[in-house]
C-alpha cells in the first residue's frame, strides 16, 4: 500500500488518536501508522477543562459517560514535616461557574472509544511499527513493513518520549531526571470520596487520591526509587495500610483493587515543536511529572492545534509557514506548564528553607486572595488554546 495523505499521524496513544480524529473531522485525509494496543492499562487520566471539549469534537466523550467521575474540588494537603508549611487549600469548581474541573477517565476506556472512533471516522489504519521516517521536500514518506507505506504531506508525531519521528526531524530536546518514581494502583474504600480530588505533598512526591465512579479512587504515589520497589512488593494488606495513613483515613479502609504499575519520573521538552514536514505531539514534545494533572491534558492540546494548524494551511499543511504556524502556538503553553510542574515538584524535594518558603506563602496567597484563586483555577483548566 503506498498513498499520498494530508496527515500521517504515527502513534496510537489518546494524543496521536485525538490528533488523527480531529483533522479527519476538518476534511483532511488522514493516516495512523500504529500497531493496536492491548486494552490492559489501569491508569485513570485526568481530563480538565478545554480537554472534555476536545474529546466531544473527536465524538467520544458521550460512550465515556459511564466510566467518569467528576472533580468538582481539587485539596491541596503540605504533609511535610518541615519548618515552613503550606496552608490547606481547596479549589472549588463552583467558584468559577462549573459543575467540576474536570472528569477522571480510565486509559483503557478512552483508548477503546477512540480506536472505534478512528475507525468509523474513515481513518486509515496501518497496523505496525514506523520502520523508517523519511522527510523530503514536499513529503514524509513511512515504511511500516508488512503494513505498508505511507506518504504524507505533513506528520504529526505521536510515537512518545523516546520519538523516532523527532529524531527523523533532527529535533533535539532537553532531559532531565528526578529521584522518583510513581506507584500507580486503584483502591476501593470504605468513606465516599465525595467528587474531591486530594493531593498529599510530601518530602519524596505527591500522594495523590483521584476519584472513580462509587467508592474508588486512583492513586498516584510519587516516592524514592527503592521505595517504589519495596511498596510494589509488599502484600495488598500492607500496601493498604501505607495508604491509610498516607491519605490520613481521609477515605477510611482502603482495599487494593488491581495490578500496580511503577514509573521513574522525568522529564524532557523538545527545543522546537515542528521542522521537516513533522510536528511533535504529546511526550515527543513534552514530558514532566504527574503534579496537578497537567500532562495529557498539554498533549490533547497539542492534538487540537495540531489539526487546526493542518486544516488552516490545507494545500500544503506541512509547508514552512505551518510548521512556524504550529510551533508558536504550542511553545508559550508548553513551557509555561512544564517550567511550572517542575518548580513545584522541585520546591517539594529541596531542603533549601527560603525555597519551601515561597511555596508555602504562594499557596497561602491562593487561599486568602479570591480574585486570584480564581485566576489560578481558570489558568489551570487552559480554557482557550
Amino acid at each position: 500500500m503506498t498513498d499520498l495523505a494530508d496527515i500521517a499521524v504515527v502513534g496510537a496513544g489518546p494524543a496521536g488518536l485525538v490528533a488523527a480524529l480531529l483533522a479527519r473531522s476538518r476534511g483532511l485525509s488522514v493516516a495512523l501508522v500504529a500497531p493496536r494496543a492491548l486494552p490492559n492499562d489501569k491508569r485513570t487520566v485526568a481530563m480538565l477543562g478545554v480537554s472534555v471539549d476536545i474529546l466531544e469534537e473527536a465524538g467520544v466523550w458521550a460512550s465515556l459517560s459511564d466510566t467518569v467521575a467528576p472533580l468538582a474540588t481539587m485539596r491541596i494537603v503540605d504533609a511535610t514535616r518541615r519548618l515552613v508549611r503550606a496552608p490547606l487549600v481547596e479549589f472549588h469548581a463552583s467558584e468559577i461557574g462549573r459543575p467540576a474541573f474536570g472528569y477522571n477517565v480510565p486509559n483503557a476506556a478512552l483508548i477503546a472509544a477512540l480506536e472505534s472512533e478512528a475507525e468509523a471516522a474513515g481513518v486509515l489504519r496501518l497496523d505496525g511499527f514506523a520502520r523508517e521516517i523519511a522527510p523530503g521536500e514536499d513529503r514524509v514518506i513511512i515504511d511500516v513493513g508488512d503494513a505498508g507505506r505511507i506518504e504524507a504531506r505533513l506528520v504529526g508525531a505521536a510515537d512518545g518520549r523516546n520519538s523516532p519521528a523527532r529524531e527523523a526531524a533532527g529535533i533535539a530536546v532537553r532531559r532531565w531526571s528526578y529521584p522518583q518514581t510513581a506507584l500507580v494502583v486503584n483502591i476501593r474504600h470504605s468513606l465516599s470520596h465525595d467528587d474531591v480530588s486530594t493531593e498529599f505533598h510530601t518530602e519524596t512526591g505527591p500522594f495523590t487520591l483521584v476519584p472513580l465512579p462509587g467508592k474508588r479512587s486512583a492513586v498516584v504515589c510519587v516516592v524514592k526509587p527503592e521505595e517504589a520497589e519495596r511498596l510494589a512488593a509488599v502484600s495488598d494488606m500492607e500496601l493498604a495500610r501505607v495508604f491509610e495513613e498516607k491519605s490520613r483515613f481521609l477515605v477510611g479502609d482502603i482495599e487494593i483493587d488491581g495490578a500496580r504499575q511503577r514509573f521513574p519520573l522525568t522529564g524532557q521538552m523538545a527545543r522546537q515543536f515542528a521542522a521537516r514536514r513533522i510536528a511533535l505531539i504529546g511526550e515527543a514534545a513534552h514530558v514532566f511529572p504527574p503534579i496537578g494533572a497537567q500532562g495529557l491534558n498539554l498533549s490533547l492540546r497539542d492534538a487540537a492545534v495540531f489539526a487546526s494548524v493542518a486544516a488552516a494551511h490545507r494545500v500544503d499543511p506541512g509547508a514552512p509557514d505551518a510548521l512556524a504556524d504550529y510551533d508558536r502556538r504550542r511553545s508559550g503553553d508548553v513551557l509555561s506548564r512544564t517550567t511550572a510542574v517542575d518548580a513545584l515538584n522541585r520546591t517539594l524535594l529541596t531542603s533549601f528553607l527560603p525555597a519551601q518558603a515561597a511555596r508555602g506563602i504562594g499557596l497561602f496567597a491562593l487561599d486568602r486572595l479570591p480574585a486570584l484563586k480564581r485566576f489560578a483555577m481558570r489558568q489551570a483548566l487552559a480554557p482557550h488554546l
